[in-house]
């Protein structure tokens, strides 16, 4: 390659860069045309210019309304009332300590204890009545049965969450 031809090369090279460099340069601005509102669109702002409106209204009038007065007398202040001197005050009676007794607990025998599989069923005595649960029932109203083992049975108490064990009893021991 001669080096005439080389030059004309590098020098069409350099005119296309600048070309394609002024060409990147050129911003247009593009044409703005303006949008068309919808019939929608009018009607809303037809609605937001009378609230305003209204509001402005509402500001002027409640800038010449009276202002409220203040309270002659306020129901959370408690003073009290002067006592003539003729009358003296004596201290009114106590009054009486109510202390609520619990409820008795009833009385539970534990009878036995039957197995079915990996499933113990206690049988409970409850005054004339016999019971049989087993666990995460509900006895008398009042004791939940937490645990069934084979000689013993955990009642859990509703009212207190204390626990009561009812053991098996020797046969002999019975009534």
């Amino acid at each position: 390659m001669s080096p005439a031809r080389a030059a004309a090369y590098l020098l069409g090279g350099m005119l296309l860069a600048a070309w394609l460099a002024s060409a990147a340069a050129v911003v247009r601005a593009p044409a703005v045309l303006a949008p068309r509102r919808s019939p929608e669109a009018v009607q809303l702002d037809a609605v937001a210019l009378h609230v305003q409106s209204q509001a402005s209204r509402l500001r002027q009038r409640l800038a010449v309304a009276p202002v409220p007065q203040a309270p002659v007398r306020n129901p959370f202040t408690f003073v009290e009332a002067p006592v003539p001197a003729a009358v003296s005050r004596r201290p009114a009676p106590a009054a009486p300590i109510v202390v609520e007794q619990p409820a008795p607990e009833p009385e539970l025998v534990l009878l036995g204890v039957a197995e079915q599989g990996s499933t113990r069923t206690a049988m409970i005595a409850s005054g004339d009545e016999l019971l049989m649960a087993t666990e995460g029932q509900t006895v008398v109203g009042r004791y939940r049965v937490g645990k069934v083992g084979a000689d013993l049975i955990e009642l859990v108490d509703l009212v207190t969450g204390a626990t009561r064990r009812l053991n098996l009893r020797s046969p002999g021991s019975l009534p």
